[in-house]
């Protein structure tokens, strides 16, 4: 009777994961143990400033192209915006007692850039450097590991009016930012990573104009990719400099690629694919260039490169940042340039609700991908996924996040009992929060949000994490 209950409880997590009895079976009983990734892996939580913090216009703060791309209607499918989002910049002291309540000792944040220098460059906000002193003291009398990220996406709308990452003159910019906050704080942070997914902000906001600061065209797109590549080197030197025993990387989204066909035109497509989605950025740095041969339409980048970039372009990172969401099935297409497009997942796919499916076989893969590079150490800097919420009597029993998560956690263990040097997760994200163009309606969170009462409440993923850290 016993083994006939259980066969029905594997058939209905099945159906609800929209897998076979014998992978859900098999994602039941392979556990896998916090020892099993060593005493010294790094595990944690990452957030960003414009989708957390809220307090858009207080204490000094500057106005970011985010907080002015979110006023224009029909921008964010709810209509919503980040002027208060979790309120993280109020209820800090509070949030991160709750983190240390799920023995999550690592939390990854970023810098508000026009909360730090709200002109972009030049007068320095103190309200903003005190807010971020204190948060950072919190941090670290709690236990808490903190990690920042100078860069994650909240350009200062004053730059963007020059242009933006547009202009070769953000180099230097972002330059004098990085100074200040390696300054400022680089005293008790060990831990630094310069951008967060460059391939996402310079696609979705310099050429498809989706996403903050919603510019259009290949000529806005190819400038910011290699003006992000040189700012993203000259970050690592400068936080090098300014924190010489500092622990400096950088992060990348990244997806494994696959053709849906094995010919040469699908092949050739995926190629150039996996040149926009996993190497544009990291390859400069490591002193390989651009990847010019499989994706030709680079070679228009040339007006923007000046003699002596290319060896700019390079500098040796402590860790790379991995952060995987989805693979990519990759298929010929008529679109100028590119010439290739992504297939749609199966119907009968499992999902996320933002559309993206789970195969948590991509995490392993590409991880692998990356781990072929000449590089120190691999961190995953991000991963997560939303789904359907349901308070139910005070308690959210979200079973198919912590089955996500556990899917791509033995993907990720399976790379590093293979070799492969990772040394920490971090999970996207602590607490629910604006998530982009989509609004307040996906939730990531480890922790739900009530964005009209602000009322936390720790879903059973969080307590998840709590158990199996503990």
């Amino acid at each position: 009777m016993l083994r006939v209950e259980f066969l029905k409880y594997m058939a209905a997590l099945a159906a609800m994961w929209k897998i076979s009895p014998v992978v859900a079976r098999q994602i039941v009983e392979a556990e896998i143990s916090r020892q099993d990734f060593g005493k010294d892996f790094s595990w944690g939580v990452a957030t960003s400033a414009y989708q957390v913090e809220g307090a858009w216009n207080l204490d000094g703060k500057g106005e970011s192209i985010w907080d002015r791309y979110t006023q224009k209607q029909g921008n964010i499918k709810d209509s919503s915006d980040g002027k208060v989002a979790s309120d993280f910049y109020h209820r800090y002291k509070s949030d991160l007692g709750l983190l240390k309540s799920l023995n999550l000792k690592n939390f990854r944040f970023s810098f508000s850039w026009p909360r730090l220098l709200p002109d972009g460059t030049g007068k320095v906000n103190g309200q903003g450097i005190g807010f971020y002193d204190r948060m950072i003291d919190t941090c670290l009398n709690l236990g808490i590991e903190p990690w920042a990220m100078l860069y994650h996406w909240d350009l200062p709308q004053k730059l963007e009016d020059k242009d933006g990452w547009t202009n070769r003159d953000i180099v230097g910019w972002f330059s004098e930012y990085a100074d200040l906050c390696s300054r400022k704080f680089g005293d008790r942070i060990k831990h630094w990573m310069v951008l967060n997914e460059p391939g996402s902000y310079t696609t979705l906001g310099y050429l498809s104009g989706i996403h903050a600061p919603s510019r259009i065209g290949i000529g806005n797109y190819l400038s910011s990719v290699h003006h992000t590549c040189l700012c993203q080197a000259e970050g690592g030197r400068i936080l090098r400099e300014n924190v010489p025993n500092g622990h400096i990387g950088t992060t990348f989204s990244c997806s494994y690629i696959e053709p849906e066909k094995e010919t040469s035109l699908y092949q050739s497509a995926a190629k150039r694919l996996d040149v926009v989605f996993n190497r544009l950025f990291i390859e400069p740095s490591l002193g390989m260039g651009y990847p010019f041969e499989d994706l030709p339409f680079l070679e228009k980048m040339a007006p923007y490169i000046q003699n002596g970039d290319m060896e700019k372009l390079k500098y040796e990172f402590d860790f790379i940042g991995i952060q995987n969401y989805f693979r990519v099935i990759a298929k010929p297409f008529p679109i100028p340039y590119l010439w290739a497009s992504r297939v749609k997942p199966e119907t009968d796919a499992e999902m996320t609700e933002m559309g993206w499916e789970v195969h948590p076989d991509g995490m392993y893969k590409i991880i692998k991908q990356f781990a072929k590079y000449p590089i120190k150490e691999i961190i995953v800097t991000e991963n997560g996924a939303a789904f359907p919420d349901q308070i139910v009597n005070g308690r959210i029993h979200d079973l198919q996040r912590i089955n996500f998560y556990k899917r791509y956690l033995q993907n990720t263990l399976r790379a590093k009992r293979e070799g492969v040097n990772i040394t920490g997760y971090f999970a996207w994200t602590f607490i629910d929060n604006f998530e982009w163009v989509e609004g307040f309606h996906p939730r990531f969170g480890l922790v739900h949000n009530d964005f009209k009462t602000q009322e936390r409440i720790v879903k059973d993923s969080g307590y998840w994490f709590r158990d199996f850290l503990k």
